[in-house]
């Protein structure tokens, strides 16, 4: 992986802090829309973390891809991940 590993990692552990929040909300039955809102949020981070690594994916792998001609494999796995995405 290249993208840059403490972003990207500090992003996974704000996301597992704020799951494990979630746990507590719904342990403690709070109010459904404030647990929702929380789960929003981390989505959001998720989200983020994601980009990071789709964007380093295509700035490094994808672009090396190219440069060799032999970027049919890379373009496809983008493809791939777009539809999922979508």
């Amino acid at each position: 992986m290249v993208a840059d590993k403490q972003k990207v990692s500090r992003l996974l552990k704000t996301a597992r802090g704020q799951i494990d929040g979630i746990l507590k909300m719904i342990e403690e039955d709070r109010y459904c829309i404030d647990i929702s809102n929380q789960i929003m949020a981390s989505q959001s981070v998720l989200k983020r973390a994601n980009g990071e690594v789709l964007k380093a994916h295509l700035n490094h792998c994808v672009k090396e891809a190219v440069t060799q001609d032999d970027a049919g494999e890379k373009l496809l796995e983008i493809e791939a991940i777009i539809e999922k995405l979508l």
